[in-house]
């Protein structure tokens, strides 16, 4: 491996294929990402180019394709939100698989700020757009900006349907985590979830019951207001818990902030996880999930797959690949097994 001789002189596309023993266009194809070249080729270059300190002349590509290589990412919180930053990584892996520069900025739920951060990339010259809310949310009318420029929604739809977008399969993930518990020979089981109707709730809901139903057994759902925190797991299965018919066995949570707040309302009456009780919740929120003695097994949402379709998706489309994707995108989420789960004692 040679180094760059003209020291002081910026590493140009001719340094890194001269030191990788390629052409300059398959350096520049294995960077961008486009245009056919084998795999050991593109890691070898990819090396070459760290090495050399390389960094892609933009304004000179921009130029020639049309394009900044360049995508903004709008999010109200999502930035800043422990578990669902992997959107935000989902999205930068495939981004710098792909040549591409990922902006990120965030409105903490300013309208205005959203405004200007919008304006300020389509100043930018942004190819294209991705547009993120923290949690699933109904369809809402979209910013004009983002009907003028590529763009695509994660965890939100377009009231108007013009915009794609990529959604969790919450009715799977309802269904999964019931399903879980049938598995293990659960058939009394609860649903604990948020008072606030809404995407997540909802789909939770109808998978639950639909799993229930189809193993020919009542759906029992009890609510404990909302935020869906551990206050709100408390509340719900104290209430499941003072209720004149049979304690459950098992109890499928809204989601792991639930769980823990059942934990502890199960702990308070003398109830052990997973002897007495068995818990299953949704997120994979790696504090909640791995911190909580046992360990809790959870639907983890895909928060990652989502963040990689979404840039995907677009690229494909500004590379002319228009039909590939549908209107909406559902991910499927994944189970994470931990400690929470057992057959209920008359099986054990």
């Amino acid at each position: 491996m040679t180094g760059n001789d003209n020291r002081g002189k910026p590493v140009g596309i001719e340094d890194v294929a001269r030191a990788a023993q390629v052409s300059a266009t398959t350096v520049s194809h294995a960077l961008s990402g486009r245009g056919q070249v084998a795999t050991a080729t593109r890691e070898r270059v990819r090396r070459v180019a760290d090495e050399l300190g390389y960094a892609p002349n933009r304004l000179a590509s921009a130029l020639r394709s049309r394009r900044s290589n360049i995508l903004g990412f709008v999010s109200d919180d999502i930035a800043t939100t422990p578990y669902a930053t992997r959107v935000v990584l989902g999205a930068q892996s495939v981004a710098r698989e792909r040549g591409q520069l990922l902006v990120v900025v965030n409105s903490n739920h300013d309208a205005d700020a959203e405004a200007d951060q919008l304006a300020g990339l389509l100043s930018a010259q942004v190819d294209a757009i991705l547009y993120a809310r923290m949690f699933h949310q109904e369809p809402v009318q979209l910013p004009d900006q983002l009907y003028s420029i590529p763009s695509v929604l994660i965890d939100i739809t377009d009231a108007q349907g013009r915009v794609g977008s990529v959604v969790p399969d919450e009715v799977g993930i309802g269904a999964s985590a019931t399903r879980t518990l049938l598995d293990a020979g659960h058939r009394d089981i609860a649903h604990a979830t948020v008072s606030r109707p809404g995407p997540g709730a909802n789909g939770r809901i109808e998978g639950y019951e639909r799993a229930m139903r189809e193993a020919g057994l009542q759906p029992r759902v009890v609510m404990g207001g909302d935020p869906p925190d551990a206050h709100a797991g408390r509340v719900a299965l104290s209430r499941l818990l003072a209720s004149d018919a049979p304690r459950p066995t098992a109890v499928f949570c809204f989601n792991d902030a639930m769980a823990m707040g059942a934990y502890q309302q199960a702990g308070a009456a003398g109830l052990s996880v997973p002897d007495d009780l068995s818990v299953i919740g949704v997120d994979d929120f790696e504090p909640i999930a791995a911190g909580l003695m046992p360990g809790l097994t959870t639907i983890a949402l895909p928060h990652f797959e989502m963040g990689a379709w979404a840039v995907s998706t677009l690229l494909d489309a500004l590379d002319g690949d228009l039909a590939a994707a549908p209107p909406i995108a559902v991910l499927p989420g994944r189970l994470k097994s931990r400690g929470s789960v057992r057959p209920p004692a008359a099986l054990a």
